[in-house]
């Protein structure tokens, strides 16, 4: 096998959760450029619609609140109707998480970003992982954060959701490596998405302070993630599970 084919996603299915933007949208893309089909998932209609249509033959959008019980069988099933066996899960949906210290942030917040960024990847999981099993195995991406292992200030509920994500990963890596899928984070470091812009305003304004925190001193790029994921979706990664793969410019370096 060539390195070439090792990248291949040739003859995958992909779920992509949070494709309608950002990083999630760039994995969509990502993956189908390198040769997977996709089920773009988003609670966004135009927007994943938008990542699936960009995407062509090979993809089809699928409307969920990753949150909701309810929703995520309704789209594993719309899903496993159109691509019966699935091969690869990420779970990168995530909703806005206010800035606060525990002092500051309410139990409505707290439980709201856990239910999209944790809860979301624990439905979305047990949603598919009897497809992936039966399918022979597969690859399970959790998208978690450089702020899932070192701290940010007033950053408390998604630093909290972000290492629990890591932590997931690796009892996941442990339950279902007989079952020969791996389970693994991918933490990227701040990248330029809408996300970046809500939090500081302006893109250019994330660059000026966010960009000297990294040692390359600037900010990803989403189709730098979107490398990231291809890798550990694939069989290039192939003897990598229960790990976290930190794409964060150097961030956690220092």
């Amino acid at each position: 096998m060539t390195l070439a084919d090792k990248y291949s996603l040739a003859g995958k299915s992909a779920v992509v959760t949070g494709a309608g933007n950002g990083i999630g949208r760039a994995i969509a893309l990502a993956f189908a450029e390198a040769g997977a089909k996709v089920a773009c998932v988003d609670l966004d209609k135009a927007a994943t619609t938008a990542t699936a249509t960009t995407i062509g033959s090979a993809a089809f959008a699928v409307v969920c609140d990753v949150s909701n019980e309810s929703e995520v069988e309704a789209a594993a099933k719309t899903i496993l109707t159109r691509s019966p066996e699935v091969h690869i899960l990420v779970n990168g949906a995530a909703g806005h998480d206010p800035n606060g210290s525990v002092l500051e942030l309410s139990l409505a917040d707290w439980n709201k970003v856990f239910a999209v960024n944790v809860g979301g990847a624990f439905l979305m999981s047990r949603a598919i992982l009897p497809a992936m099993i039966k399918a022979g195995g597969g690859s399970i991406i959790h998208i978690a954060s450089q702020l899932g292992s070192v701290a940010g200030a007033r950053r408390a509920v998604y630093c909290a959701t972000k290492g629990a994500l890591i932590q997931l990963a690796k009892a996941m890596a442990t339950d279902h490596a007989a079952h020969n899928v791996r389970v693994n984070t991918l933490s990227p470091g701040a990248v330029e998405t809408d996300r970046l812009v809500k939090r500081f305003g302006d893109m250019e304004t994330a660059r000026r302070t966010a960009g000297p925190k990294h040692l390359l001193q600037r900010l990803g790029q989403p189709d730098e993630i979107g490398q990231a994921a291809v890798f550990l979706a694939s069989d290039a990664s192939s003897f990598m599970t229960g790990a976290d793969l930190l794409v964060d410019g150097g961030y956690n370096a220092t």
